[in-house]
């Protein structure tokens, strides 16, 4: 809880710096002198967004070992869990089936038995002594552990840590799914340069933010509690089985050791050996009062074979009671639990480290790219409306030349068919008609400077036809006056 509350303090400190950050960068305006420090603000944009880019992607890397790691972890925990269930379960289940059969069908054995030989005294002695190491197997049986009496259910512990340990790696896998979606469209609106998905990334960045800092408090949580666990595990178990399984049990299985003794070698010992005298009695009575009593084969076979089904089920439990195979489940717990699930955790906080601080980069880069777009948009807005380098002034000036062109191709048009239409003199004209004539193609042809440049194919104008006016206007030139009148006719 302390833990937690260290990280909850840390995301107080961290909401706290982002809002005066975005306070200060609301509340401060920059002067008319500042225009020129806009490439350097948008490097630092640039950068900040590759960083938390970066960031983010180490970030889903770690958290996806660390979570895959966790889940390994505790998987081998429930499997050992299983495997530990189903020796114990073994156990009673050998232990219950053994007493039934010596409890019920060998008394029912013995019973007929004793009404078949009730005229032969040694014969009842023998059943007598059968009866009293009946009664020294159950005797023996009892004093093994019951475990139903520990209230020790270890499948339902592996249940419920499994059904959590699922919620939790899905839980996880899309945090990082939503970090990784949450980097890549602020990326995207960054490069679009889109203000309402930059908006929209930040209110996330926020809850992510939280998620972050949320997970770090219960991943760092778990693991110290965890390690602390791991320091010393045995005698943590030994101070919860105190009351219910003796101390002599529990440390024979949890160090398993050569040297210690069998606490249940004892008893069965003492049952192998009341087995065996049991079959000697039975053998001897199949011999023996068989011949005499014919009716008595079928109990004593019943009585053989129960017999036989013991000795098994003893076997059977002489290897379940063994310390090796409790103890390598044990082993492989405390493998999953103590490397693998801690590491897990410790990945996993190291994740949400790195995604807290690469949404903080993202949080404090986003403000400053959302203002630099909206600045771009106005000062668009704002320039004036005679500078040429003004792409809307551009394409006004660029229309407004398209009809000047349109409006001299017109006038043009109407002259030239004005002209044609005038038949020329039959005399040439005197010598100031020349000069008239000169200056009246100078002003069709030169006077609009922009028609100039506009060449004659492109104004869709047919070529100028010869007549003997223009003959004689041509050898009645100066030269000057021809060299401009050619390059007149030329353009």
């Amino acid at each position: 809880m302390f833990l937690f509350c260290v990280a909850a303090a840390g995301l107080g400190l961290n909401l706290l710096g982002l809002a005066v950050y975005l306070s200060c960068l609301c509340c401060c305006r920059r002067d008319e002198e500042a225009e020129e420090t806009k490439k350097p603000n948008s490097c630092c944009v640039t950068w900040a967004a590759v960083a938390a880019g970066l960031l983010s992607c180490i970030a889903v890397g770690v958290g996806f070992y660390g979570n895959s790691e966790t889940n390994d972890g505790v998987y081998q925990l429930t499997y050992s869990l299983y495997n530990a269930n189903h020796t114990l379960a073994g156990v009673e289940n050998l232990v219950t089936g053994t007493m039934g059969g010596m409890q019920s069908g060998l008394k029912d054995h013995l019973s007929r038995l004793d009404e078949i030989f009730a005229t032969r005294g040694d014969f009842v002695q023998t059943l007598q002594f059968m009866q009293q190491m009946s009664d020294n197997i159950i005797k023996q049986l009892l004093g093994l552990p019951d475990w139903e009496q520990a209230k020790v259910d270890l499948s339902a512990i592996a249940d419920h840590t499994a059904f959590v340990e699922y919620y939790r790696w899905l839980t996880y896998l899309l945090i990082l799914i939503l970090d990784l979606v949450i980097c890549l469209a602020a990326c995207l609106g960054l490069a679009k340069q889109s203000r309402w998905l930059l908006t929209t990334m930040m209110v996330f960045g926020v809850l992510t933010l939280i998620l972050s800092w949320a997970s770090l408090g219960a991943d760092i949580a778990t693991a110290v509690g965890t390690s602390d666990f791991c320091v010393s595990p045995d005698k943590f178990i030994m101070n919860q089985t105190k009351d219910v399984i003796s101390s002599e049990i529990v440390h024979y299985y949890l160090y398993c050791s050569q040297t210690l003794p069998n606490p249940f070698q004892q008893s069965l010992t003492v049952f192998q050996r009341s087995l065996t005298t049991m079959q000697i009695q039975v053998q001897g009575l199949l011999q023996f009062a068989v011949p005499l009593f014919p009716t008595a084969e079928r109990d004593l076979l019943g009585i053989q074979q129960l017999l036989n089904n013991s000795e098994g089920s003893l076997h059977q439990l002489t290897a379940l009671l063994d310390c090796r195979g409790l103890n390598k489940d044990y082993l492989d717990a405390l493998m999953g639990v103590c490397y693998d699930g801690v590491e897990g955790l410790l990945y996993l906080c190291l994740f949400s480290l790195l995604a807290a601080g690469a949404f903080c980069t993202m949080l404090c880069a986003i403000p400053r790219a959302w203002r630099q777009i909206a600045n771009r948009e106005r000062d668009y807005d704002d320039i004036d409306e005679e500078d040429p380098f003004n792409p809307r002034v551009r394409r006004m000036g660029s229309q407004n030349a398209q009809q000047a062109n349109l409006h001299s191709f017109c006038s043009y048009s109407s002259s030239m068919g004005s002209q044609n239409s005038l038949h020329p003199p039959a005399a040439p004209a005197t010598s100031n008609a020349p000069v008239t004539e000169y200056m009246n193609q100078t002003a069709l042809f030169g006077g609009n400077p922009r028609y100039e440049n506009v060449p004659l194919i492109g104004r869709g104008s047919p070529p100028p036809s010869y007549s003997p006016s223009m003959r004689a206007t041509y050898l009645s030139m100066t030269e000057d006056q021809m060299r401009h009148f050619g390059e007149d006719f030329r353009a």
